[in-house]
C-alpha cells in the first residue's frame, strides 16, 4: 500500500470504536459498524431534541430540521434529487413489504412479476404474495454452479404482462454487480417497473438511481455505516401510482406521510446525519455532508481502501482446489464487491466458521436469507455457505489473520 492508502485508512479506522478492541469484523454484510460520528447526533438528539415533531416549541423544532435533514440526505446519498423522493422505515423488508401492499390494488389476474432468485427473500417475499391477487411470479435462474445469469433468459422472461422486475444489484451472497441499467432498459421497454435491492451493494459504492434508470431502490443504513433503519427510494412517477396505508385523513398522496406508519425512530434519524457527517470526513477535510460531489468522493476513497483486500481474500480462496467460490470468481472490484461466500468440498460450512472465530476475529455461516439462491447452487439449508464480508475499514493485517484462521480450518 502506498503511505497515502495507509494514512486514509487509519483516518477511517479512528472513527470506528468497535475496531479499537483488535476485533477484525468480516460479518459486514450483515451489519457495518458505526462511527463516532453517529453514536453522537444519536446521543445528543435524546439530550436535545426528544420530542415529537410539528409541535413548535424548541425541542420539537430541532426533532422535526433533523427528521427532514435526515430523509434529504438519504435522498442525496441515492442521487434521487429532482428525479424523486426517499423515505424511512424501519428494514428493507419492512419497507418492501409496505411498497408491495401499496402495489397490490394495481394487479390484476395474470399480471407477472420477474423475480431474481439471487435476491435477499427481503425482495422475494414481498412479490410472492402477491400471487393472492392473482399474480404470476416468473423466475429469473441463475446456474447451479457459481449463480451467474443470463441477460438473454431476463429478456426472454420479460414480456407485456410483466410489472415489475425485482432484482439485487449485488447479491448478499453472491457479491457480485449487476448491470442493473441493463435491467431497466428491458423491463421498461416492455413497460414494467424496476425495484432494486441495493442492501450489499450501497455499502461499497456510491448509489445513482439516475444513472440506473431504476423506479425504485432500497437499502438499510445499518449496513451502511449507520443506525437500524432503511430507506426506500422512488421517482415521482412511481410514487403516484400507489398509495400508502396511513390514516385515512391524510391525503393520497401526501408523500412521505402517508407512507409513515406511527412516529419515525427520530433518534436514528439523527445518526443518520451522523453518517453524513461521517462520509464528509472520509471525503476529505471541510467537504459539505449534503452535498452529492461529497458522497461521490468518500465512496471512491472506500473504494480504494476495499480493493487490496479484495484482491486479497479472493487470491487467497481461488488458490485453494477444494474450495467452490460463489459468485464472480475474481477479485476485480468492477466484477464483484468484497462479499465471499463458499463451500468446502468435504467440511461443512458451519465447521469451518467455528475453527475460524475466535475472540479477535469473526465470520459467519447460514443461507443469509437467500435461501432460494442456496437451494439453487446446491448448498444445504442447515448450514449454507461460509461468508466472508469485507469493508473499507478493514485491513490487510486483519486479512492476514484471517486467511491464517482458514488455513488452519481447512
Amino acid at each position: 500500500m502506498t503511505p497515502v492508502t495507509t494514512s486514509l485508512r487509519q483516518r477511517a479506522r479512528d472513527q470506528f470504536p468497535a475496531l479499537k478492541s483488535g476485533f477484525a469484523f468480516f460479518e459486514n454484510a450483515g451489519g457495518s459498524q458505526v462511527p463516532q460520528q453517529v453514536i453522537d447526533r444519536t446521543s445528543q438528539f435524546f439530550v436535545d431534541a426528544y420530542a415529537q415533531t410539528g409541535a413548535e416549541y424548541p425541542a420539537s423544532d430541532i426533532a422535526t430540521e433533523t427528521a427532514k435533514q435526515a430523509k434529504r440526505f438519504a435522498n442525496v446519498l441515492m442521487n434521487g434529487e429532482g428525479v424523486g423522493q426517499t423515505l424511512i422505515g424501519p428494514s428493507t423488508t419492512a419497507l418492501l413489504h409496505r411498497l408491495s401492499d401499496a402495489m397490490a390494488p394495481n394487479i390484476e389476474p395474470g399480471d407477472e412479476i420477474v423475480v431474481s432468485v439471487a435476491n435477499h427473500e427481503a425482495n422475494i417475499g414481498p412479490w410472492v404474495k402477491l400471487e393472492r391477487y392473482g399474480a404470476k411470479i416468473v423466475w429469473w435462474g441463475v446456474d447451479a454452479d457459481d449463480g451467474s445469469y443470463s441477460f438473454e433468459e431476463l429478456a426472454s422472461l420479460v414480456g407485456p404482462k410483466t410489472k415489475g422486475v425485482a432484482v439485487a444489484h449485488t447479491s448478499n451472497l453472491l457479491g457480485d454487480v449487476m448491470d442493473v441499467a441493463r435491467v431497466a432498459k428491458i423491463a421498461h421497454g416492455a413497460g414494467s417497473q424496476v425495484v432494486v435491492d441495493g442492501v450489499a451493494f450501497a455499502a461499497h459504492e456510491a448509489v445513482d438511481v439516475k444513472a440506473l434508470g431504476v423506479d425504485h431502490y432500497v437499502f438499510s443504513f445499518y449496513k451502511v455505516y449507520g443506525p437500524h433503519i432503511a430507506a426506500l427510494f422512488g421517482t415521482d412517477e412511481a410514487w403516484q401510482k400507489v398509495i400508502g396505508p396511513n390514516h385515512y385523513f391524510i391525503p393520497e398522496h401526501d408523500f412521505p406521510w402517508k407512507f409513515e406508519l406511527g412516529c419515525q425512530p427520530y433518534e436514528s434519524l439523527a445518526g443518520l446525519l451522523g453518517t453524513a457527517d461521517y462520509l464528509a470526513h472520509l471525503a476529505g477535510e471541510g467537504r459539505e455532508p449534503m452535498e452529492r460531489a461529497t458522497v461521490v468522493d468518500a465512496f471512491r476513497a472506500a473504494q480504494s481502501l476495499e480493493e487490496p483486500i479484495q484482491a486479497q481474500i479472493a487470491d487467497y480462496l481461488l488458490s485453494k482446489p477444494q474450495i467452490r467460490l460463489c459468485g464472480p470468481r475474481t477479485g476485480d472490484v468492477s466484477a464483484r464487491k468484497p462479499t465471499f461466500s463458499f463451500l468446502h468440498e468435504s467440511i461443512p460450512a458451519d465447521k469451518v466458521v467455528e475453527a475460524v472465530n475466535g475472540p479477535d476475529l469473526g465470520i459467519r455461516y447460514g443461507h443469509m436469507y437467500a435461501a432460494r439462491l442456496c437451494e439453487a447452487i446446491g448448498a444445504p439449508l442447515d448450514t449454507g455457505v461460509v461468508r466472508i464480508s469485507a469493508v473499507h475499514y478493514n485491513s490487510p493485517e486483519e486479512v492476514d489473520r484471517l486467511v491464517a484462521a482458514l488455513d488452519r480450518a481447512i
